[in-house]
């Protein structure tokens, strides 16, 4: 049969009528929704700046991340004030329990906490599982101490005070580092514990965020500090090789904190922590973005997922530039298939 030509422009414009309807709920969730909010760790914030800042260049969409803390970021969802938070400290159920419109964890990255410190002259440190856990516990209060001695044969070490630098707010990275020091010193975990935000009682000093942390190190003559690594390379402060559970003294570095990360079971729920790795660099975690499962409008629900989305796939790939780990591929496809499902609009 041969058509005519005004008979094939009516069937390709009514095509490409039919065609746009059904396009018009995407193009309409693209077009309404061009702002997210976030809040929380500041553990993956210089990941999550290149991420947003490439993610507005490819899609038009704004995402403001505000680098508060951990705490802060569980606060602001529990509260509803934000369209997604951020920690390294993942919920607990009690937390979820506390949010109507529901929870998902989804991974993002993972990552490892170095130990800086200011020890003019000492361009090695090494620090043993009793050296690292007495130090911020209070049992060890000078750098020429004989426990921190034993591992650095040769070294000079000043008869200095030394000065622990810990978060001045409730902080995931915080979390991660009293979670490995507590599964490896009974009386760290006795008189400190695990927490975002724990007493600590050893003549600190405070720092808020890793920014205020890394600060404090870098100005402090015989401090020393947890940060997130690229924290203490951004700011060129040493970083002391921490001794594992294989009586390796392992510097952090991407390989490293791979090698830490690469025994992690996922669950069903996706919150795993990191206590005392086998191998890699002992002080590792993850870091979290916490979607809510009901938004206030379905193309809400939409930019979440498209921003999730695109973390998951296009961001994954410059997590490793960065020194932060990659979501295994496996989880990816299951984080992926539970938010597509679960988050929804009313």
């Amino acid at each position: 049969m041969i058509l005519s030509t005004r008979a094939v422009r009516r069937a390709v414009t009514a095509t490409a009528i039919a065609t746009a309807f059904a396009l018009a709920p995407v193009l309409s969730a693209i077009a309404q929704v061009e702002e997210l909010n976030g809040a929380g760790a500041t553990f993956p914030a210089p990941l999550y700046q290149r991420y947003f800042s490439e993610y507005r260049n490819e899609t038009g969409v704004t995402v403001n991340y505000q680098s508060v803390g951990s705490g802060a970021g569980i606060r602001q969802v529990i509260a509803g004030t934000v369209d997604f938070g951020a920690s390294d400290a993942a919920m607990t159920d009690a937390q979820i329990a506390e949010v109507d419109r529901g929870v998902i964890l989804v991974p993002t990255a993972g990552g490892a906490v170095a130990v800086a410190y200011n020890l003019p002259g000492i361009d090695n440190l090494q620090l043993s599982r009793e050296a690292l856990a007495g130090i911020f516990s209070g049992q060890i209060t000078r750098w020429n101490d004989d426990r921190i001695a034993a591992a650095n044969p040769g070294s000079s070490l000043p008869d200095l005070p030394i000065r622990p630098v810990v978060r001045a707010d409730g902080s995931g990275t915080t979390f991660i580092f009293t979670n490995h020091l507590s599964a490896i010193d009974p009386y760290f975990r006795g008189r400190v514990g695990v927490g975002t935000a724990p007493n600590w009682s050893i003549n600190e000093i405070r720092g808020r965020g890793n920014p205020g942390v890394a600060s404090q190190v870098t100005r402090t003559r015989g401090g020393v500090g947890y940060v997130e690594l690229a924290y203490a390379q951004q700011n060129n402060i040493p970083v002391a090789a921490i001794e594992n559970r294989a009586g390796e003294y392992i510097t952090p570095s991407l390989e490293a904190t791979e090698a830490a990360l690469a025994a992690l079971e996922f669950p069903d729920n996706f919150r795993v922590f990191v206590d005392d790795p086998a191998d890699g660099y002992p002080i590792a975690g993850l870091t979290w973005i916490m979607v809510y499962r009901q938004y206030e409008t379905a193309e809400m629900a939409e930019a979440v997922k498209q921003m999730v989305r695109w973390v998951l796939t296009d961001g994954q790939e410059l997590n490793n530039s960065l020194d932060y780990t990659r979501i295994p591929e496996p989880v990816v496809q299951r984080v992926l298939a539970t938010v597509d499902s679960e988050v929804t609009g009313p």
